[in-house]
């Protein structure tokens, strides 16, 4: 079983700017080249695709975050991020990081393997 954690959620008010990380002991390593990515999901919604970044480092996002945020990670690979700035109300969630045994990455919810708990994301007027 693969324990995937995320943390960082904040509450912010809009404008603000929050990031968020995810670890996943014995997941990933320094040789791991897998498919990550960033979902989300409001009350009452469903959960929602906000990025993605294969195992050779190429970055997708959803037309609502674009420019907003940026998926990352460090140069060992050892740990996800999202950066999140320019927040909105909109962007309330509860924000779960995914994981895929693939280089690759598609932007759904059944493509993915391992999930985290979530990790809220709060943005005020």
């Amino acid at each position: 079983e693969v324990h995937v954690v995320e943390s960082g959620g904040d509450s912010v008010q809009a404008g603000g700017s929050v990031r968020l990380s995810c670890a996943a002991p014995g997941y990933i390593t320094s040789e791991s080249r897998f498919c990550m990515a960033w979902f989300r999901q409001a009350p009452g919604n469903r959960r929602e695709w906000v990025a993605t970044i294969t195992g050779d480092g190429f970055r997708d996002y959803a037309d609502s975050v674009k420019g907003r945020f940026t998926i990352s990670r460090d140069d060992a690979k050892i740990t996800l991020y999202l950066e999140m700035s320019g927040l909105k109300p909109e962007d309330t969630a509860m924000y779960y990081c995914a994981l895929a045994r693939l280089r690759w990455c598609e932007p759904h919810l059944n493509f993915y393997t391992y999930w985290g708990q979530g990790t809220q994301v709060t943005v005020s007027s």
